[in-house]
């Protein structure tokens, strides 16, 4: 098998339907994390509502693959590189997309946030060899057009006072680009559920650090809804997703699985019409059919 074979996954395994099924839990998951997240923030500090849900992932993920018989070492010499793959694929993108959310509102975070597979494109032809066909282009550009109807159908204003949130957002989706297509290029030569549960808490440290010199919540003050969320967040973004995430990585070219997470923020938006009561017409509806199209034909380029 050549290393551009490798790369785009062995058709004879099935890889490209199952990378596909498991990009859509991961994209599904992660959109809908963010009404929750929306909503926890409401009663706990930033830091506190990413790093407690982030560190019990971590935690749950290291139990879980524990007792699946799957060994939680790290072999010698690896631990520069996942420490690397942690602070990009972890620390960078709930931490930087969080302060951007103290001046973006959700919706503008997750929007701008979701520009990564664009920079995940453009990365993947140097980084990878991935060079973009005609049908991957046209799927990027559809899906890169759903956002703009959303942010223009929705009103939403990048103005001069949101440019530090902006700053934020945009590094948080270059750096996740970034680990994306470094994994695809390098992955861990460690079992999968172990190099997920270390990333994740790992990578979680530091905004734990961040959680425990700023914020002082009353433990006793949280609500019962609080508590609900941060369970939520901890099992399906971070457990489930990630480690779906990881495994449409190793089957899909990074293009595609860049241009899948496009969904991701119509499923947010779609999720906060229901769940936040948040408007939901001709533009998210327009989004939708764009982005589905985009994914498609990225599928197929």
């Amino acid at each position: 098998m050549t290393a551009r074979q490798d790369r785009m996954g062995d058709p004879a395994l099935g890889a490209q339907p199952l990378g596909l099924a498991f990009l859509a839990v991961a994209v599904i998951g992660w959109g809908s994390n963010w009404p929750p997240i929306k909503l926890l923030i409401e009663d706990l500090p930033m830091a506190s509502a990413r790093a407690w849900p982030g560190l019990a992932g971590g935690l749950t993920l290291a139990l879980v693959v524990r007792l699946s018989g799957e060994r939680l070492g790290v072999p010698g010499g690896l631990w520069p590189r996942l420490c690397l793959a942690a602070l990009l694929n972890i620390t960078a993108w709930m931490g930087l997309s969080t302060f951007a959310l103290l001046w973006l509102n959700a919706s503008e975070t997750c929007l701008v946030c979701y520009t990564m597979p664009l920079w995940a494109a453009l990365l993947a032809w140097p980084v990878l060899g991935e060079r973009p066909g005609p049908l991957r282009l046209a799927g990027l550009g559809l899906g890169m057009a759903g956002l703009a109807v959303i942010i223009g159908g929705r009103g939403i204003d990048l103005g001069l006072a949101k440019l530090p949130g902006l700053g934020f957002a945009l590094a948080a989706a270059l750096l996740f680009a970034l680990g994306t297509v470094l994994t695809k290029r390098r992955p861990l030569p460690m079992p999968a559920g172990a190099a997920v549960a270390w990333q994740v808490s790992l990578g979680m440290l530091p905004l734990g650090a961040v959680a425990l010199w700023f914020d002082r919540p009353e433990i006793g003050a949280i609500p019962a809804r609080a508590w609900l969320l941060m369970a939520y967040a901890a099992i399906v973004p971070l457990c489930l997703c990630y480690l779906a995430w990881f495994a449409a990585l190793r089957r899909l070219p990074a293009g595609v699985a860049a241009t899948g997470t496009l969904l991701a923020p119509v499923i947010g938006v779609i999720g906060s019409a229901l769940v936040l009561g948040e408007p939901f017409g001709m533009p998210e509806v327009t989004a939708l059919g764009l982005t589905l199209g985009g994914v498609a034909l990225a599928a197929r380029g």
